[in-house]
């Protein structure tokens, strides 16, 4: 109890280098100070938490940037690093350029076993990106972010692109199967396809309408994925319609002049 207090540090007693004992206050002295009430530690090493959400109207993703375009104005020493969410929201979007890749990828293996081709695929993959112009476009125009929810607006129409293009795909390819020249086969597939391809869009599109439309909690995540989809839908519908049969005609025709053979025509058919 008698070296309780900070004066009693002379009653401490401490041996030298010589094998004496020499009050501590003639070592040291203490004096009141100020500091944290609390120490925290990351990742090992000292740390402050600081908490915040973006401004309204701005994304998570534009926040912190802003973060870490501050902390690296501040010495070196000084460096930043996220944690659960905003940590999470960064790994998945170093990730998304990947998941794309394996996306299209998981795609084309798929096609290429329905079809038994590596070519044809080709076809149906060339109109994904002309949909997914359709969801940018939606993004810009309603000022939505980069965020998660934008990329799976994405990956939805990644695929919705390519099943419009394997509806008339499919059927051109079971034409050209029973004897018709290509040409005619695609033409034909648009014809017969054209109304599956319009009413899959169109219940597609009304059925995510109303996560674009809708209010209330949540509904900045609802309302960024509906218009994604909205605009990404609309644009697999008109493309897929107008550059599928395109793109399927001169693949076959580029296949067949490589394996050296003649393109069949209509007159060939007659």
């Amino acid at each position: 109890e008698d070296r309780m207090q900070p004066e009693d540090i002379s009653k401490w007693h401490v041996r030298t280098s010589s094998g004496e004992m020499t009050p501590l206050d003639e070592i040291v002295s203490g004096e009141w100070s100020y500091g944290s009430p609390q120490l925290q530690r990351f990742g090992g090493v000292p740390a402050i938490n600081i908490q915040g959400s973006p401004a309204e109207g701005e994304s998570s993703g534009v926040a912190m940037q802003i973060m870490e375009d501050m902390v690296s104005q501040l010495p070196g020493n000084i460096s930043l690093e996220w944690s659960g969410l905003s940590r999470q929201e960064r790994q998945a979007g170093n990730q998304a350029t990947m998941l794309y890749i394996l996306s299209l990828l998981f795609v084309f293996l798929c096609l290429a076993a329905l079809y038994e081709s590596w070519t044809i695929p080709v076809s149906v993959l060339l109109v994904a990106p002309l949909g997914v112009t359709g969801a940018v476009s939606a993004a810009n125009l309603f000022g939505l972010a980069n965020d998660v929810f934008f990329q799976v607006g994405l990956l939805m129409t990644v695929g919705l692109a390519s099943k419009n293009a394997i509806l008339v795909v499919e059927f051109a390819r079971t034409l050209e199967d029973q004897g018709k020249d290509v040409v005619t086969a695609t033409i034909e597939a648009v014809r017969q396809r054209i109304r599956p391809v319009l009413m899959t869009s169109f219940a597609f599109g009304f059925g995510v309408l109303p996560l674009a439309l809708s209010t209330g909690a949540g509904s900045e995540s609802r309302n960024a994925m509906g218009w994604i989809m909205v605009g990404g839908v609309i644009a697999a519908m008109t493309f897929s319609l107008l550059f599928a049969p395109l793109f399927f005609v001169l693949v076959r025709q580029v296949t067949t002049r490589l394996r050296g053979q003649r393109p069949a025509t209509s007159g060939d058919q007659a």
